[in-house]
Parts: C-alpha cells; structure tokens; sequence
C-alpha cells in the first residue's frame, strides 16, 4: 500500500497534459529486452546437434512460436517488474524517464496487460509442446516471486541475483523444448548455465551500485544495495564464475570432451564482461544494449561458432590424449 501511495503521488507529480498511453503501454513490455532470448540459443543447438532427427520443416515454424512466447511471457515479467518497481525508479536519475513514473502508463490496464501477455505466450507455446508451457509458466512465477511482495526477491541480498538468473537455465529449457527431444538435458549443465547467469547479474549490481551511489544513496534505490558493497559483490562474482566453470567441466567431461577447447574463448569473454562493470553507466547495467559492444559480440559469435563445430566434429587424437590414465 505504501508503494501504490507514493505511485500515485508520482503520477499525479509527472502526469503530462495528454499522455501517450498507447505508446507507454508497448514500451513496458521492453521488446528491445528480447535480445536476451539469445539464451534460448543454446539450448536449441545442443538439442539439434544431439537429436539431428528433429532437424525437419515443421522445427522452423516451431522455433519461430517457442522464441515469440517466450518474449511475451518475458514481456509479462516485465510489466509487472516496470509497475512495482516505479516508486524507486523515480528516484533513479535516468530510469525515472521510464514510462511509469512518468505517468504514461494506466495502471490498472497495466496489470491487465501483464495477465494477458502471459496468456498468449502459454497459449502460443501449447502450439510446440507441453513441456514448453510448463517450463514458460515456471518463468513467469519466478518473475511473481522476482517482484511481488511479501516475497520480492529482488530485496534480498545474493538471493536477488540468484532468482533472477534461473532464467538463464530456464531459458536453455525453452530451446531443448522447442525441439524435445527424448531424453533429459544433463543437469550439471542447467546448474553451469544458472551460475554463469548469476555471474552476469552480480556484475549487473556491482555496476548499478558504483554508478547509482554518485547521485543518491544506493539504499534508496534498491533495498539490497543496503546490503552490498563493492567488496563482497567481486568476491560473490567470483563464486559464480568458478562454479559455472566447475559444472560446465563437469558436463564436457562426461559428454563433450572436445569442448575443452572453447574453454579459453569462454574465460575471455568473462573477462571483457567483468571490465564492462567499471566504466561509467556501461552496458552491464543495461545488457539489452551489449550488442553495442562490438568486440564483445564477435568474441561471442566466434565462441557459439567454435562450440557449435566441438559438439558435431570428434577430434579422437584430442579426447585420447586427455583420456589416458597415469595408472596401468
């Protein structure tokens, strides 16, 4: 209650003579955020490289519904994390441009559109497969349990970071259901991709703090930063590395031994991600604009390139080298 009353005082505050709602309510859904279902990727190739079976016709159409409803159940997240989050967000220096604390948003066609987004994208995923829907419903909750209170995740210290990035595996669950094939994905996998997720996110906050601390106390802003500082979010960072790192070695050592080999590409691409967090409002604070980052990008699109080929080419020399036992 006392966030919707310091809303309304927002609004009544910002509100322009004729806001465009029309366009305030397409830009909460933040389509431009859809460029983080390149996570979904992933998860679709090492299905197809695993199970070429699939590889048909109709896998094409289904590709192009599972991405849709997963950015409109994405897109759902997002509404309802731009109406709760609009008190703080006004007292953000850029972020209070935002349609909602602007007043360019009807609040309650707001949390109408949030029901409605998830409802087409289930309905759209029943249309590729069941688990597909189970696994897009699974992303919506942890977005209700993200940031809707008594609960709001995003308030609490580590456990922010670590909810918000089980969407990396669940968005790896999207692409291996989209072409469900029959069997399961190895878990040590889901557990790298959730951690390297968490690795990501930390930089997010540690970015957001160093940036959001030069106008207001970062407290003020999100209830977590009360928590943090700069010490222990690097120390956090480095956990989540080496456990993605440990799992992923895991994971290539009982199924994809060849794909040690992308390891180094992988640990440089981590580096230039963790640099990105010490410049000035940088794109780890907004990653919907890391396609920005040119170096980045194609060090990343030479990796997904490299991790394609390892998972469809065998190297028996390589794997018989790392194979053979110090024991007779």
């Amino acid at each position: 209650m006392a966030n919707q009353f310091k809303l309304g005082i927002i609004l009544s505050v910002n509100k322009q003579a004729k806001p465009d709602y029309l366009r305030g309510h397409l830009e909460i859904c933040r389509f431009d955020h859809w460029i983080k279902n390149v996570f979904v990727l992933p998860g679709f190739l090492i299905a197809v490289s695993i199970y070429p079976q699939s590889i048909n016709p109709g896998l094409f159409i289904s590709v192009v519904i599972g991405f849709l409803a997963a950015g409109l159940v994405a897109s759902s997240n997002y509404v309802i994390n731009e109406i709760l989050d609009a008190p703080f967000d006004a007292l953000h220096p850029t972020k209070r441009l935002r349609p909602t604390p602007a007043g360019r948003v009807h609040i309650q066609w707001g949390y109408v559109q949030w029901i409605v987004l998830m409802l087409i994208g289930l309905a759209l995923a029943s249309l590729v497969s069941q688990a597909l829907v189970w696994v897009l419903l699974w992303l919506w909750v942890m977005g209700c349990i993200y940031n809707i209170p008594p609960v709001r995740a995003k308030d609490l210290p580590y456990i922010d970071v670590l909810v918000e990035s089980i969407n990396n595996p669940i968005r790896l669950l999207v692409g291996w259901y989209i072409v469900s094939p029959p069997f399961q994905i190895p878990v040590s996998l889901l557990i790298s991709y959730w951690m390297i997720g968490a690795y990501l996110m930390a930089i997010k906050r540690f970015a957001e703090m160093r940036d959001i601390s030069r106008n207001i106390s970062a407290k003020q802003y999100r209830k977590s930063f009360g928590y943090y500082t700069e010490q222990n979010l690097l120390v956090s960072i480095m956990f989540y590395a080496s456990t993605s790192m440990l799992f992923f070695g895991a994971f290539v050592m009982r199924y994809r031994l060849e794909l040690i080999l992308s390891f180094p590409l992988i640990a440089f691409i981590m580096a230039m991600y963790l640099n990105l967090a010490f410049k000035e409002d940088g794109s780890a604070q907004a990653p919907e604009k890391l396609w920005k980052e040119t170096p980045l990008m194609l060090a990343s699109f030479l990796c997904l390139i490299l991790m394609v080929f390892l998972m469809n080419v065998s190297l028996p020399a390589f794997t018989a080298f790392f194979q053979q036992s110090v024991l007779n």
